[in-house]
């Protein structure tokens, strides 16, 4: 059987080996994707023909994933009956249908499928292309667990589609990383892609909490660094920037 809601994950080894096991965060409720939101889910939303979950999908399994939690809330049915066809990687349902836990705590609750060792972590609705060498291979080979909690994909905020903010961090030669201040504007944001240590969840609250705060708290113990996503990243978060994130990938081709 390849698609399931509950499966005893395998105890796997910790150190820097290449994650076979990833998260994809769907649950969102994707407020301002209307009109799609109504009756299409964020993650369905298509991009070059294609929905925003597949890009996701399947740069995870070209990466080597074997298995891919996917957790779900808004419009369930539909991300589940997007999905239960799939075969690479082998996908596990983590339905929060009964209450949104957030992004730190939909994470929390699928630990028991993710194992122990580090786990890629994927935003449904992040679309990037690639440069020479893929994005998630190059997070496996930069991610060091004796001294990263978390390794996080940035994406330089001048060269982002679609994006206008003032980024999310400052990153050390080192490649820590330092949360941006109030009224700072800082040189990357946060391109929804990372590997995380189960470590980075110890002592997690219960219930619904933003990851945010377990990023914080890996930066204060100076254990939270990033990578510079090499090649473009898309913000695709209206349906805007929708036609902005077409735009390049038809120029792409």
């Amino acid at each position: 059987m390849v698609y399931d809601k509950a499966e005893s994950a395998d105890v796997e080894g910790t150190g820097n080996m290449k994650p076979t096991r990833a998260i994809v965060l769907a649950a969102g409720l994707g407020t301002r994707m209307r009109p799609y939101n109504g009756h299409v889910p964020k993650p369905l939303v298509q991009i070059g023909g294609k929905p925003l979950i597949d890009y996701s999908l399947d740069r995870l399994a070209d990466a080597g994933v074997e298995r891919a939690v996917v957790n779900v809330h808004h419009l369930a049915d539909a991300v589940e009956r997007h999905l239960a066809p799939r075969r690479r990687p082998h996908i596990v349902i983590s339905d929060e249908r009964g209450a949104l836990l957030g992004t730190g705590g939909g994470i929390a609750k699928a630990l028991p499928q993710l194992g122990d060792a580090p786990f890629f972590l994927v935003n449904s609705d992040t679309v990037w292309l690639d440069g020479v060498k893929p994005n998630f291979a190059r997070l496996a080979e930069a991610f060091e667990a004796q001294t990263m909690d978390a390794l996080l994909l940035l994406a330089p905020t001048t060269d982002s589609i679609g994006y206008a903010g003032r980024g999310d961090f400052a990153m050390a030669s080192d490649g820590r990383l330092r949360r941006r201040a109030e009224g700072e504007v800082v040189p990357f944001v946060y391109a929804g892609a990372a590997i995380l240590s189960p470590a980075l969840f110890a002592d997690a609250p219960a219930g619904a909490f933003p990851l945010t705060g377990l990023f914080d708290r890996a930066g204060a113990k100076g254990r939270l660094f990033g990578l510079r996503l090499e090649g473009v990243w898309m913000h695709v978060g209206t349906p805007e920037a929708v036609a902005a994130a077409e735009a390049a990938l038809a120029a792409t081709h």
